[in-house]
């Protein structure tokens, strides 16, 4: 009985960590060079947490567009660690929530050091959203919750 625990431990383990391989630990200068990097889709990034109610209340408006949209990037980049170093509890939400989406970790602290590098409008609060069009340039930063619509409406504008 122990031994069968034991593997059924093991095995969970092993799907958390399988399952939630595509949240990758980032810097935030490599965050940096990704924003600026050419792209052919519209980028969207939005700065969530796993304890912020009105951050999990957008994500399925995030999920819907990565599903439907493919000529947009969704990445979710996770503030948790800010607060809490261990990047499982970001794992487990990923496979609880069962998001499909990209997410990142984003490996820094203290975010008032450095949330002017993302957008120098950006108070700090989440969640935020940072669209972009690498090929005209054209930038929005939206520092609140996003209701339902709002996002491809964004992502319209970004896109002319």
């Amino acid at each position: 009985m122990i031994k069968s625990i034991h593997v059924l431990a093991i095995l969970l383990t092993g799907f958390y960590i399988t399952n939630a391989q595509n949240a990758e630990i980032k810097k935030l200068a490599d965050l940096q060079k990704e924003i600026a990097s050419p792209s052919d889709k519209i980028l969207v990034y939005n700065f969530w947490a796993t304890w912020c109610a009105p951050c999990i209340a957008e994500l399925p408006e995030f999920e819907r567009v990565n599903k439907t949209d493919t000529e947009v990037k969704i990445t979710l980049v996770s503030m948790d660690i800010d607060l809490n170093p261990d990047p499982q509890n970001v794992y487990k939400f990923i496979n609880r929530k069962k998001l499909e989406s990209r997410v990142i970790i984003l490996d820094a602290v203290d975010p008032n050091s450095w949330i002017d590098k993302i957008d120098k409008n950006w108070s700090g609060a989440l969640p935020a959203t940072l669209i972009i069009n690498t090929k005209t340039g054209t930038r929005r930063f939206i520092n609140q919750a996003l209701k339902e619509g709002e996002l491809e409406k964004l992502i319209t504008e970004v896109k002319l």
